[in-house]
């Protein structure tokens, strides 16, 4: 019981594998996820600071760093599923803060499950922290999917997983976003061209849709 129960939890986001069942050169864990999603958000923050934008630290660090932590009860539901329809999304949230929230109810000291209540919530939202929160989880999408392709991997969904990452990307309105597009994804892309997948191809055709 207590909060000895919730740092014991977070062992299990290293065994929850992304886009479960596809064939991958190299899987990844939700954990190695969470890590490399606070890594490009601190990074995008300073760009939102360098253009006199104020971001608010504690709320990107915390919204960051536990965004998937529902994964544990429900585990990583693949892309195509999750996003069908806004209702199953809807409902797969719904399921997944239930049970953070009942988490939360069963171990957490009374005195903590405020601050534990705002750290777990879902993050993403209108905020220049939520924003940054969408844009890092899809950056982490884009090099993940980038990753298969560069080696050859040909299941579609990485095709899929690439093109829609970067389409959500391009339609978030922040200074972030225009210099991951005109700074690092042509790096990206120029790297890809080592790969037997037509990398450039997709890529353009995802920021002209």
């Amino acid at each position: 019981m207590g909060i000895h129960t919730y740092f014991q939890s977070l062992t299990d986001l290293e065994r929850i594998i992304r886009c479960p069942g596809k064939f991958k050169f190299q899987a990844h864990s939700v954990s190695e996820h969470s890590w490399k999603v606070v890594q490009y958000a601190k990074t995008l923050a300073d760009i939102e600071e360098s253009n006199g934008v104020t971001v608010d630290w504690k709320k990107l660090y915390e919204i960051t760093s536990s965004h998937d932590y529902g994964e544990i009860f429900i585990g990583d539901i693949k892309t195509p599923v999750k996003h069908h329809s806004l209702e199953l999304r809807a409902m797969l949230q719904q399921v997944e803060e239930g049970m953070v929230a009942h988490f939360i109810d069963e171990h957490i000291p009374d005195e903590f499950k405020p601050i534990f209540r705002r750290q777990l919530r879902e993050g993403k939202d209108d905020s220049v922290e939520g924003l940054i929160l969408e844009v890092a989880d899809k950056m982490d999408q884009v090099y993940e999917a980038f990753a298969e392709l560069q080696r050859g991997n040909t299941e579609k969904e990485f095709i899929v997983m690439y093109r829609t990452a970067l389409i959500k990307i391009k339609e978030i309105k922040l200074h972030c976003v225009d210099y991951f597009l005109k700074h690092i994804l042509p790096d990206l892309v120029r790297e890809g061209t080592r790969s037997p997948i037509d990398i450039e191809t997709i890529t353009n055709e995802a920021l002209s849709s």
